[in-house]
């Protein structure tokens, strides 16, 4: 009899809902373990071309925290697409302007470089305040 290695798919996925507080907690320590909730790394059904992960809500993201003098030494680029359109904000400024964008560009960079990555993305979900509009998914709270 031949044994066969089970295969998740996409509609395998049975991914339940975590709410995380990122009061004082570390920016890279918390980002890795979110990406690894999304990923479905944490889930015996694991299947790396498939989406088997969570979703997770990250509430009170502007009270994150960074090691070290990162806070004025982290910077942050982006371009425009015209030339000399190079664009740097330290992390501190995007703190004051879109706290949310710290710990979404933490977990973006933690995901594939595919279309995968780009669906898992959107199963993240962060707001700067205490408050999430995602109370009927039921979530349950995850502590790192």
């Amino acid at each position: 009899m031949k044994k066969y290695t089970y295969m998740a798919n996409n509609e395998d996925n049975r991914g339940t809902w975590y709410v995380v507080d990122a009061k004082d907690l570390v920016l890279g320590r918390l980002a890795s373990t979110i990406a690894a909730r999304l990923r479905g790394k944490c889930s015996p059904l694991f299947t790396p071309h498939a989406d088997t992960g969570d979703w997770v809500i990250v509430i009170n993201a502007g009270q994150v925290s960074l090691t070290g003098r990162k806070w004025d030494q982290k910077v942050y680029y982006h371009h425009s697409g015209y030339t000399g359109g190079l664009k740097s904000i330290t992390a501190r400024k995007l703190k004051d302007k879109k706290p949310e964008e710290l710990i979404r560009h933490a977990v973006k960079g933690m995901l594939p470089k595919n279309r995968l990555g780009r669906k898992l993305i959107n199963k993240l979900k962060v707001y700067a305040g205490g408050d999430h509009p995602h109370a009927a998914q039921q979530p349950q709270q995850l502590t790192l």
